[in-house]
């Protein structure tokens, strides 16, 4: 199946990419200006893709707060316009979505299901929600919420979570981190397999057109998935717990974003590991890619 995808120098695009083998048609913004609408059309009208994967997306949540208009153009304005193109071209678009759309609902007791109703906070979270409702107006979407995503070590430019703590790790002798967010950090290559079964890329039939939930499995806090990278690693960093009050970042964070993958489990697709399993899979690679 030709699939397009958008956002192919991300830490999702290019696991998709490498995954898709030679049926990717991989663009990112070097060859694709997202704010250019026109562009977009011109562009799917041309590749004739089967599949449009949408990974971009503008990430900087608290740069977004000033920079809104291109955050909101990028992360909205470009799904309505992919969506005309996949109606014209006659393809199912799989819109990536994320965990921030829940971040103004209180804790329920249970995570998020597909379900509940969004409360999304600052600008990013608003317009990743603006742009789940385009793609939704499209009859054969497929929105996939995902959290915490950290690629393949070998993804040398990817910037995330892990490779900050591993970085600063080795130049301090102890950190500040977050302790009251809840979630469940995701390691991309379990995510990529799951959307590429979902969207029947991966061969098989299509899963029903909606929203799904695709994470690892388990619940962990910042401060916890610190510590767990730390050990698996061998690193001695003392760890200090703070509050996202003490923090002090611009946007708003979820402070509980689990989010229930039951919907996606019930279809029989690739299982969604622990999250402590995710992090030994990269470390497993990590460990290679040290001793070579």
């Amino acid at each position: 199946m030709r699939t397009l995808v958008t956002g192919a120098y991300g830490q999702l695009g290019h696991e998709l990419c490498a995954q898709l083998g030679a049926d990717a048609i991989g663009i990112d913004c070097d060859t694709l200006d997202l704010c250019d609408g026109p562009a977009i059309l011109r562009t799917v009208a041309e590749l004739r893709p089967e599949l449009v994967i949408n990974c971009a997306a503008y990430t900087q949540v608290d740069k977004a707060e000033a920079d809104a208009d291109r955050c909101r153009a990028v992360n909205a304005g470009a799904v309505e316009y992919l969506v005309q193109a996949c109606r014209q071209a006659d393809c199912p678009l799989v819109q990536i979505s994320t965990d921030y759309v829940f971040c103004g609902n209180p804790r329920r007791g249970r995570p998020h299901r597909e379900s509940d109703e969004p409360a999304p906070q600052g600008v990013y979270a608003v317009t990743k929600w603006e742009g789940e409702q385009a793609a939704a107006r499209y009859p054969r979407h497929l929105i996939v919420r995902s959290c915490g995503l950290y690629a393949r070590p070998s993804q040398r430019q990817a910037v995330n979570f892990v490779k900050t703590m591993l970085r600063l790790g080795a130049a301090r002798p102890e950190l500040r981190i977050v302790a009251d967010q809840q979630c469940t950090p995701s390691y991309v290559p379990h995510l990529a397999r799951a959307i590429l079964f979902l969207s029947a890329a991966a061969g098989g039939p299509p899963a029903p057109w909606g929203v799904y939930h695709v994470v690892n499995r388990g619940a962990t806090t910042w401060y916890e998935f610190a510590a767990e990278i730390f050990r698996q690693a061998g690193m001695a960093v003392r760890l200090i717990p703070i509050s996202t009050a003490e923090y002090g970042a611009a946007a708003p964070r979820p402070a509980y974003s689990l989010l229930d993958i039951g919907k996606y489990q019930a279809l029989g697709g690739p299982e969604m590991p622990a999250w402590q399993t995710g992090l030994a899979d990269y470390f497993a690679e990590w460990r290679t890619m040290e001793g070579s």
